[in-house]
């Protein structure tokens, strides 16, 4: 008897509408409606029923037949990234999740970036989902609670700093409360009744005491529970590396090639840093340029106008030159990001119908009012276009030969992160960092990109630091030489090498992920040269290499061998 067989395609578009059933804060990010309302479960029934969502799934991607081509890549890509969500949950590192930079603390917080302001409905949306916020901080606290009981819990560093920015939202820290300053903007809407802002103060009232609980709960509850340790050790930084990069990397020698690819950068900069002041070091060549006025913003505003400047010339510049961009790619917002995070930059995504933009924020402490543009040129570049941005909005562009799961949910750290950093050199190739202050800055951003490679390896397998070099040798890696190296061998601000070093220890496997990336990238494009020879033509690969959308380092390999 014949087997009636679904597509591919159709079980992946049914699995994104029965995800963010389960996940609104998901379904808000890709502009799925009809969930705006409401935030996930945080409990571990919460957690099983996301879980369930995507066994059903994977047991239905596995037994369809692919139809074509297109169908054999997306079985093979959901297969990977979903089947790794699944080894993760099995492992209860998502029940577990609290880290300084992507847990459900941040989630909670940060949907409230990408929802719409303009209407009373949509302020009426906001008021119905903050609203809900202390159910959903009450389920993250049982979650907590059994990972602690579990052995799975995250260690003190995690807690100590994710209670500090519970605190910082709460108001607690000497800022104004998050959610109530956020509200506040509700009061300049045309239509927004007295009585829809009532209920938006005392949601935002109410959501500032969750989370002033949650802090408490995490310092008097948890901190005295957890792990002091802060290196997860071989078998969880395995799956979790596999998680990011989509490959089984071969950690020695990743680790290996990290101190290789740290010294090539180093002697690049040098090379840049003798042209910019003769004989001085690094560490005094940031200090010149940090001080020239050329680059130099002043105030929040003055930067955020100074990207979106940068960030728009680099799209009209780059398109119908070297990237085929279309008109909905066009629109790229640059913002400021609410105090409380950590310090660097981020990217969000379009929705579907490109109502809501590919977006850029920029984290700077809720104090600082002086910028350093130098630094900062190959950031736009790699958030913005040819970047993330590019690279993402492609993705959701490409309805006609991708899913919806490939377009709008799919990302992997290594493929995403990887082609950003490799766009920041790209810029390089085509002219854009012809100003050696601004090389520098872009040199400096891989430099640390390396040593992240070393350090996040080094610290979570406690390695030893090799002989051969200029830094501790024959010792083991620990968090206080994890920081003294990206201290004293980078040129990047105190306050960012701090909070990365916070950032690696809570998300292992992530911070290895852009090197190892661009790596990928840039071996993918040697090799097609070494095929096309005459007739390679970079602005077709990257054009067909973007249109594959996200997935793993390994798949992307092989996809990348037939362009």
């Amino acid at each position: 008897m014949a087997v009636s067989r679904t597509g591919v395609h159709e079980i992946s578009d049914k699995y994104v509408r029965d995800y963010v059933a389960v996940d609104p804060i998901e379904g808000t990010a890709i502009g799925e409606p009809g969930y705006d309302d409401q935030l996930p479960d945080f409990s571990p029934d919460g957690y099983a029923a996301r879980a369930e969502v995507n066994a059903r799934a994977l047991r239905a991607i596995r037994e369809a037949e692919p139809a074509d081509e297109s169908e054999r890549s997306a079985q093979a890509v959901f297969l990977e990234r979903t089947g790794l969500a699944m080894e993760i949950h099995e492992a209860g590192l998502d029940v577990s999740s609290l880290n300084v930079i992507e847990s459900p603390v941040q989630a909670i917080r940060e949907v409230f970036d990408l929802m719409p302001t303009q209407t009373q409905e949509q302020w009426a949306t906001i008021a119905a989902r903050m609203a809900k916020i202390p159910d959903a901080i009450d389920g993250l606290r049982v979650s907590l609670t059994t990972s602690i009981e579990d052995g799975t819990a995250s260690a003190l560093r995690q807690v100590s700093k994710v209670a500090e920015q519970c605190e910082t939202w709460a108001g607690l820290r000497g800022s104004a409360p998050f959610f109530e300053r956020f509200v506040a903007d509700a009061d300049q809407v045309a239509g927004v009744s007295e009585g829809l802002r009532t209920d938006l103060r005392d949601a935002a009232r109410q959501a500032g005491e969750a989370y002033g609980q949650l802090a408490g709960f995490l310092r008097a509850e948890m901190a005295p529970k957890v792990p002091t340790k802060d290196a997860v050790g071989p078998d969880i930084y395995r799956l979790m590396s596999r998680h990011f990069t989509g490959a089984n990397l071969d950690l020695a020698e990743a680790y290996e090639w990290g101190w290789a690819e740290f010294y090539r950068v180093e002697s690049e900069m040098k090379q840049v840093a003798n042209r910019i002041k003769s004989g001085a070091g690094l560490a005094e060549v940031a200090g010149t340029l940090d001080a020239d006025p050329r680059y130099r913003v002043v105030g929040q505003d003055g930067l955020r106008e100074w990207m979106q400047r940068l960030s728009d010339d680099a799209l009209v510049g780059l398109r119908d030159t070297h990237f085929d961009i279309p008109d909905a790619l066009m629109a790229l917002e640059c913002k400021i990001a609410p105090p409380g995070g950590g310090v660097g930059a981020y990217y969000t995504g379009p929705t579907d119908d490109f109502s809501r933009p590919g977006q850029m924020w920029w984290s700077v402490p809720a104090d600082r009012q002086e910028f350093s543009t130098w630094r900062e040129v190959s950031v736009v570049y790699h958030e913005g276009v040819p970047g993330h941005h590019l690279q993402v909005a492609t993705a959701v562009y490409q309805a006609a030969t991708l899913n919806r799961y490939q377009r709008l949910m799919c990302m992997t750290s290594g493929h995403c992160e990887g082609w950003a950093l490799y766009a920041e050199r790209l810029m390089h190739e085509l002219g854009y960092l012809g100003d050696d202050g601004n090389l520098l800055g872009m040199l400096d951003a891989h430099l640390f990109r390396a040593a992240r490679v070393i350090v996040d390896i080094g610290m979570h397998l406690e390695l030893e630091i090799p002989a051969s070099v200029d830094f501790h040798p024959g010792e083991r890696w620990t968090p206080e030489l994890g920081l003294e190296f990206m201290l004293t061998r980078t040129i990047s601000e105190e306050a960012h090498v701090r909070d990365e070093i916070d950032r690696y220890l809570g998300w292992p496997g992530q911070a290895p992920s852009y090197k190892l990336g661009e790596r990928q990238w840039l071996a993918a494009r040697d090799e097609a040269k070494a095929r096309h020879g005459a007739d390679f033509d970079i602005k077709r690969f990257h054009t067909q290499a973007l249109a594959l959308g996200s997935m793993g380092l390994d798949t992307l390999r092989e996809r990348l061998a037939a362009l």
